[in-house]
């Protein structure tokens, strides 16, 4: 994303999320978008940016996906929160952007700043999300 390289949009994990989309939140606008950042939906009524999954297996990511765009939203002046919804499972996760939170994304976005400034991208590593990466093949062909 930092190089502006878009994922797969055939990846299967990719159609698998936009058809448990249209199936459990049909209701709701889908897909607000602005300057980088794509937002599942928002609840309208309540103000909350919600993120769509289809497991709860990588929370804690989905979680600062969620805080990276209540951030985001926080720079234009817009104050909210967020959850994490899991239809499949029955799960609905609420995220607040509070300063620990804060703290610890804004130590991560300078991290992946670095990695970003880098002439050449890190050597990959297999990890568990790999498997579920429309981005893998950028980094295993």
């Amino acid at each position: 994303m930092g190089r502006e390289i878009i994922p797969d949009e055939d990846f299967s994990s990719l159609e698998i999320g936009r058809t448990i989309h249209d199936i459990f939140y049909k209701d709701f606008r889908k897909e607000v978008s602005f300057e980088g950042i794509k937002l599942d939906f928002i609840k309208k009524e309540e103000k909350i940016v919600c993120e769509v999954k289809t497991s709860s297996k990588f929370l804690e990511a989905t979680k600062f996906q969620v805080a990276y765009y209540l951030y985001r939203l926080k720079e234009y002046g817009i104050s909210t929160s967020g959850e994490v919804l899991v239809p499949q499972e029955r799960k609905k996760i609420r995220i607040v952007l509070d300063k620990e939170l804060e703290k610890k994304l804004l130590e991560s976005l300078k991290e992946i700043g670095k990695i970003i400034e880098l002439e050449k991208p890190p050597a990959p590593v297999r990890i568990p999300f790999c498997r579920r990466c429309a981005y893998r093949e950028m980094c295993w062909v």
